[in-house]
């Protein structure tokens, strides 16, 4: 199995073709910032799809529903009662006495 290259070498490979590229003569035209690539860039996208828009395409409710149906359905939410909650019971002069278990 051949290893796969580590992105340090394809970056020194690429720059490496680029280098040779510059120094055989080659140049680099420069673009101006935000032009666009396409011949009319002030017309609407060309469809590069075959045929005519969506307005052809055939409803088909059951078997959406159908998918739909299949679907995992959403497990109840569970009822938990509420925990006991520890509650300190005092004294005449406000000292604790001890603590109590109390479910409200």
């Amino acid at each position: 199995m051949k290893p796969t290259k580590t992105r340090r070498e394809l970056h020194a490979e690429l720059q490496a073709q680029i280098d040779s590229f510059l120094q055989e003569g080659g140049a680099v035209k420069e673009v101006p910032r935000g032009l666009s690539g396409r011949p009319y860039a002030q017309s609407p996208l060309i469809s590069i799809f075959e045929g005519q828009s969506h307005e052809d395409r055939t409803p088909v409710p059951e078997v959406v529903a159908a998918i739909e149906a299949r679907k995992k359905p959403q497990a109840p939410l569970k009822h938990f009662k509420p925990r006991p909650k520890k509650k300190v019971i005092l004294d005449d002069f406000g000292q604790p006495l001890r603590w109590e278990w109390v479910e409200e």
